[in-house]
């Protein structure tokens, strides 16, 4: 079972207006997952109670109903879609609470929190460089370097994209261009 159908079935348990808004096609077997995926090439993911992979694309999903396109649910009703990313990063979070991961919570915290401002900058590379620092904090470990490129981009700097990618490289190798 993929990730996505995994998270589906997630919302589904859950019942109520969300599991209304998922799409009834399904086939989300077929949908690339590259933020999930690159997690799970991470020396944290392996055998993590939290399910860091799925983890991820919820919070990825989150993000999609906020900003753009998602995968899973509709986005026919704009304040069900606000909601539904907010349940959504939540999952995530509470998922690696429960699992006693603070440093995760921590990294997953900054990435929603920066991708956020990346978006309200209206600065895609930002956004992007902010999800592969963001994977690669939550599946490797936080690091220096991504700390430093965190605090530049929390600070608008002019070139916290690049910094933010230069320490993704640094910490998981090439992760960066596979997002």
């Amino acid at each position: 079972m993929s990730v996505l159908e995994r998270l589906a079935d997630l919302v589904r348990q859950d019942g109520g207006l969300l599991a209304d808004a998922l799409h009834a096609d399904g086939g989300w077997d077929r949908l690339r997952t590259p933020y999930g995926d690159a997690v799970a090439r991470g020396p944290r993911a392996d055998g993590h109670p939290a399910d860091l992979p799925l983890v991820l694309e919820a919070v990825r999903e989150g993000y999609l109903l906020h900003y753009g396109a998602p995968r899973l649910m509709s986005r026919d009703d704009d304040d069900l879609a606000l909601l539904a990313g907010d349940r959504l990063y939540a999952l995530g979070l509470e998922r690696l609470a429960a699992a006693g991961d603070l440093v995760a919570v921590a990294a997953l915290s900054d990435l929603i929190a920066l991708s956020a401002q990346a978006q309200s900058s209206r600065d895609p590379a930002l956004a992007d460089a902010v999800w592969a620092a963001g994977c690669a904090e939550v599946g490797w470990g936080p690091s220096d370097a991504l700390q430093a490129a965190k605090n530049g981009a929390v600070a608008g700097e002019n070139d916290a994209a690049e910094r933010l990618v230069a320490a993704a490289r640094q910490v998981a190798g090439d992760l960066a261009p596979a997002l």
